[in-house]
């Protein structure tokens, strides 16, 4: 079985290279040029460009043709394939590969709504891949992404609403007023519909990240033993910070920090730093497995 995602995961890249990972490419449209794979795009120099550009750019959804060409082409090595997407609540994407599929019969595609995004969906991408390779059933591993769906959480704030109110999500949060361009919202996702849920607001960044980290105690036991990956756009600082106060709180695993992929930072825009939090038993039978 070969594993697919697509470029609102957010994942190490070597781990996506050691787990044998595919992405479908989101495009970008950024300057009158648009870049069909996330890989085109130097995340550094991205945001770089983000914080100076005078228009912002715009997402869409993949093209069916694009999935169509990834799916034969796996399908040529392994005809069971798993594809693993940013949640429909807040992409096309889903939709698209599943059009795709059903235009591939020489495969056994089986599409899943990761109903999050970021590091979430790598999660559940990274999951599936080491369980892939350990030889779970397609229905076991089914269940364990079904598992890190419902045990999974996290939370992000911004600095700057701009890129929310561009990208037309802001609309979508109660409680947020966008004439408040000086607020730091504290934004998570809700699990059933995977569409974005707004934890509250307040005036100031610190205040914000202290907001979130408390939402852990609230997310989990205080026994629990975490497994947290943080991520930003451009803003070592804040993550740094989130890290400290998070690994002051908590007994935890924190991943090095990623830079979340520029599919989604042109949205929550560069100053955006969040993280991913979940029980670290979740990975103990892969772990056990030596995956």
């Amino acid at each position: 079985m070969q594993v697919v995602t697509d470029w609102g995961a957010d994942l190490s890249p070597e781990l996506s290279k050691n787990l044998n990972i595919y992405y479908i490419p989101l495009p970008i449209t950024m300057r009158g040029v648009t870049y069909e794979h996330n890989g085109e795009l130097d995340k550094e120099q991205f945001y770089q460009e983000l914080s100076d550009a005078e228009v912002l750019p715009s997402t869409s959804a993949p093209s069916v043709g694009s999935m169509v060409d990834l799916y034969r082409k796996l399908a040529k090595e392994d005809r069971d394939i798993l594809s693993i997407h940013i949640s429909s609540g807040l992409s096309g994407t889903l939709n698209v590969a599943k059009v795709a599929s059903q235009q591939v019969p020489e495969a056994n595609i089986t599409v899943v709504d990761s109903k999050v995004l970021s590091c979430l969906q790598g999660w559940q991408v990274e999951a599936a891949a080491r369980a892939v390779r350990a030889g779970w059933s397609l229905k076991r591993i089914l269940g364990l992404l079904e598992r890190i769906r419902m045990l999974a959480d996290g939370a992000f704030t911004v600095q700057s609403l701009n890129y929310l109110i561009h990208s037309g999500r802001l609309g979508h949060l109660k409680g947020l007023l966008a004439s408040m361009l000086s607020i730091k919202p504290v934004i998570g996702i809700e699990k059933i519909s995977g569409t974005l849920i707004s934890y509250g607001k307040e005036m100031t960044l610190r205040r914000a990240l202290d907001r979130m980290v408390n939402l852990i105690s609230q997310f989990y036991p205080n026994e629990t033993m975490l497994r947290v990956q943080p991520v930003h756009g451009n803003n070592l600082q804040a993550v740094n910070l989130l890290v400290e106060k998070i690994r002051q709180r908590f007994i935890c695993q924190i991943d090095p920090p990623l830079s979340v992929a520029p599919v989604l930072g042109a949205h929550a825009g560069p100053t955006v730093v969040g993280f991913g939090v979940m029980p670290l038993q979740i990975f103990d039978e892969l772990e056990a497995a030596g995956y």
